[in-house]
């Protein structure tokens, strides 16, 4: 850990502005990611033409391969529309709307003030340290007055915020501590804005929602500010995000990074219809009209919904979820800024593969939670793209288990060596997903399609899981709270249905892959006869 506050100490503002660089730079590559693009290739063109001739004969395989050639179609054409469309709002769309923003912050326009909303949590003292340092840097570009509110949970973190603040002086910021009155970052969000409300905030004021791990790059906050003034519909933004990563071994840095760059991909064909699918709790920025809705703020602190099995049950975590939904339902308009960066500090503790786990467990269980009210929004409210967005993330799930189900089942009843065309498979088509990874970037990883592969599977079948225990929900970065495990332990029925429910799918769907592949068949009235007799 000392070792962590070195580095987190010692974070020059060049490193944040490298990062910010990253994501505008043209793409860079070494002669030693050449070679490992090359080698990769090299190894499918061999394993390809030491396919055994078995593995080619169609005529066994045919089903199988017609299947699994539709869910490709089905998927890859999903991916390359998404494709178009990211190259559409970053080509065109987006670099008009940055040329109108900074001409009008050339031209003098400054908003009359800022609020800013910081939560926090027992943060170590030179993460927050950096963060207020490069927001005290943000604000000598702005020349405003900025209205810091500070969401704490403890004294610890209001101690290490004062001293700062009594060391490093700013002629621009004005910071109010907000003590919360019950447990949770919820509710810590719901008071800072009661007392936001009080101050005087005002419909059109800039509000940013911050996390107290969240640093800024030089000139993010010029950089978004202005979107608001020119757009009178737009009610929210969020920017590109990247990750500084403490304690953790190299494999889970590159699955972090390629979810980033996955995110920063998809969220540019979103913003071409001016949505989101959400709006990043690390760092968001607000028009204060939503702001003072009391319904707003309800929806933060007590977001809950009915399940026919569970019961109500509140959410844990997922407020950038929760104030997507509520705006969302109010056909409002939400940016995405590519070409600013913000960039969170990861210290992971303990168990990498459970803190990956649980992070895929609670990123899935908010989109799951969220995504069946948005759907029932309709496409009029959400807008078509969107709403098949959302719609399609909860049918993808389903597309590993099935497509595993299919291969496995051809190599055991048919042909083994119908493995090695899956691999091929496998290999070519997660090289084609990394390439377009590659291009957004900016760098070649060829650990990137292994990465993919594994994130693929692991994030379908715990989906799938929890897609029957909802209200199951843990969140360890903030002191490991959970919620919903009492219910199991309460009522271990509704478990016992929930596994059922679980088999239940998993079995209708291997039922029906054997009847598709003739591998069983459904019985005749002849047969049916024959054993009645």
């Amino acid at each position: 850990m000392d070792t962590e506050k070195f580095l987190i100490s010692s974070l020059p503002m060049r490193v944040l502005k490298k990062l910010r660089d990253h994501t505008i730079n043209k793409i860079a590559f070494s002669w030693r990611d050449l070679f490992f693009l090359y080698l990769y290739i090299a190894a499918l063109i061999t394993i390809v033409m030491l396919l055994p001739t078995q593995a080619t004969h169609y005529y066994d395989t045919r089903t199988a391969f017609i299947a699994l050639g539709l869910l490709g179609i089905w998927r890859y054409s999903w991916w390359g529309l998404h494709v178009i469309r990211s190259f559409i709002y970053a080509k065109f769309v987006f670099p008009r709307r940055r040329l109108l923003a900074n001409q009008l912050w050339q031209s003098g326009w400054r908003p009359t003030v800022l609020y800013i909303m910081m939560t926090t949590y027992n943060e170590l003292k030179e993460t927050t340290e950096k963060v207020l340092d490069t927001l005290v840097n943000e604000s000598k570009h702005l020349n405003i007055p900025i209205k810091l509110f500070v969401g704490i949970g403890s004294e610890y973190d209001q101690q290490v915020i004062t001293d700062f603040f009594s060391r490093v002086k700013s002629d621009f910021i004005n910071v109010r501590f907000v003590q919360q009155k019950m447990p949770g970052k919820r509710y810590a969000i719901g008071e800072t804005l009661r007392s936001m409300v009080v101050d005087g905030l005002a419909e059109n004021d800039p509000v940013i929602f911050m996390d107290g791990d969240t640093y800024f790059t030089e000139n993010s906050i010029t950089q978004c500010l202005p979107f608001f003034e020119i757009y009178p519909k737009l009610q929210a933004l969020t920017t590109h995000e990247q990750a500084i990563v403490y304690g953790a071994p190299h494999w889970m840095k590159k699955w972090l990074e390629m979810r980033f760059i996955q995110r920063h991909f998809t969220m540019q064909s979103y913003a071409l219809s001016n949505k989101v699918l959400t709006l990043t709790g690390r760092m968001s920025m607000f028009r204060g009209k939503h702001l003072l809705s009391p319904d707003f703020i309800e929806i933060i602190e007590q977001d809950h919904l009915h399940h026919w099995l569970w019961g109500r049950y509140r959410f844990l975590s997922g407020d950038d979820k929760s104030t997507w939904y509520y705006l969302l339902k109010e056909k409002a308009e939400m940016f995405y800024i590519p070409d600013v960066t913000t960039v969170t500090i990861e210290i992971i503790k303990g168990n990498p593969l459970s803190r990956m786990r649980e992070n895929l467990r609670r990123w899935s269980g908010n989109t799951l939670r969220n995504g069946a009210r948005a759907i029932a929004l309709g496409p009029q409210t959400v807008g078509f793209f969107i709403w098949w967005c959302i719609v399609d993330q909860r049918i993808a799930m389903w597309n590993m288990p099935i497509g595993l189900m299919i291969i496995a089942l051809t190599a055991l009843t048919k042909n083994i060596s119908v493995l090695l065309i899956y691999l091929i498979w496998i290999g070519f088509s997660r090289l084609c997903l990394s390439t377009v990874l590659f291009y957004y970037g900016k760098r070649i990883d060829m650990s990137f399609p292994f990465i993919i592969y594994f994130n693929q599977i692991m994030t379908s079948f715990i989906k799938i899981y929890i897609l029957f225990r909802l209200p199951q929900q843990r969140w360890q970065n903030r002191g490991n709270q959970q919620a919903g495990f009492a219910q199991t332990q309460q009522w271990p029925w509704r478990d016992w249905v929930a596994n059922s429910l679980t088999v239940f799918y998993l079995l209708l769907f291997l039922v029906i892959i054997l009847l598709y592949l003739d591998i069983i068949s459904l019985p005749t009235f002849t047969d049916i006869k024959t054993i009645s007799l």
